[in-house]
């Protein structure tokens, strides 16, 4: 018969030490994985629900539970019902139509802003930049009398151009993140093009924008969900249905006496599915340009 001796001494002593080490990381390992796990499920399961919903009928919905399986996975009269009925080809052409001039004119705006505060010298900038801060403070419900009757004055009002306006007057973070990557771009590339002759607004647009892709990028893809995504704005200011942009198409399914889901859920998967496709495919720029800007 062996007989196991216990050492002793530093290496005996460190022996408890190193397993009560190796137990805590395999617990912290677990709970991490735990912890991502019910965040997916948080994410995928109102996705699935909605996508289980959408070729569902009528009938099976009234029966069945929010996660039951469809009778027929092939039913598309659902996504035919949600593409004719809710308009949705010209919901989408109002969409691209708002989100081209919105995101073009966040880009324009936001990086002259960013290059006057941290290239000139003038009194009252850090006022200036104080404003900018408190106005991202400020909830918008707040300030949405005023802004409506600003819009209507300016005969906006049920046209295309009163969000595309708000959209771009009001994206104050597009410029801190404009102004982020401008000040890790060096002041003699600035001076150098100014012996040569450039001015401000060629510097600008040789120097500066040029350089800037990567914060353009990432403003685009922020900017461009905001958008897309946007339900408040367009159903205030556009009630007209021939200017229904694709997240107020679906309200169209919602009456008073009940709504059809089913439609409402095709017609939900049809809208997010271009937004899910351009994020997978763009997302590497979202997090380059964050990380780019945020490192100095």
């Amino acid at each position: 018969m062996t007989t196991r001796t216990i050492p002793t001494g530093p290496a005996g002593r460190l022996a408890p030490l190193w397993r009560t080490a190796a137990s805590a990381r395999r617990i912290s390992r677990i709970l991490t994985y735990i912890s991502l796990v019910a965040a997916a499920g948080v994410v995928v399961g109102p996705l699935l629900t909605v996508f289980l919903t959408s070729l569902k009928t009528p009938r099976e919905l009234a029966r069945g539970g929010v996660f039951s399986l469809p009778g027929d996975w092939l039913n598309l009269s659902n996504y035919l019902t949600a593409f004719e009925n809710g308009n949705m080809l010209v919901a989408f052409g109002n969409t691209a139509f708002i989100l081209v001039f919105s995101v073009t004119g966040t880009i324009v705006i936001g990086t002259m802003a960013a290059y006057a505060i941290d290239r000139f010298h003038f009194r009252m900038k850090r006022l200036v930049i104080a404003l900018f801060l408190m106005a991202t403070l400020v909830p918008g419900v707040t300030t949405q009398v005023a802004t409506f009757k600003v819009i209507d004055a300016f005969g906006l009002f049920d046209t295309r151009w009163g969000p595309i306006l708000l959209y771009m007057g009001t994206d104050i973070v597009s410029i801190y993140i404009f102004l982020q990557f401008i000040r890790n771009i060096p002041v003699s590339l600035d001076e150098a093009a100014r012996l040569d002759g450039a001015s401000s607004l060629k510097i600008y647009r040789s120097v500066i924008l040029p350089l800037l892709k990567p914060a353009i990028a990432t403003v685009v893809i922020i900017k461009g969900i905001t958008v897309y995504n946007e339900f408040y704005i367009p159903f205030l200011y556009m009630p007209s249905e021939e200017l229904g942009v694709i997240s107020t198409s679906l309200f169209r399914f919602k009456g008073p006496f009940g709504a059809h889901w089913e439609i409402i859920s095709a017609g939900a998967v049809l809208v997010i599915l271009p937004t899910l496709v351009i994020f997978l495919a763009l997302q590497r720029f979202i997090y380059n340009g964050f990380t780019a800007g945020a490192v100095k």
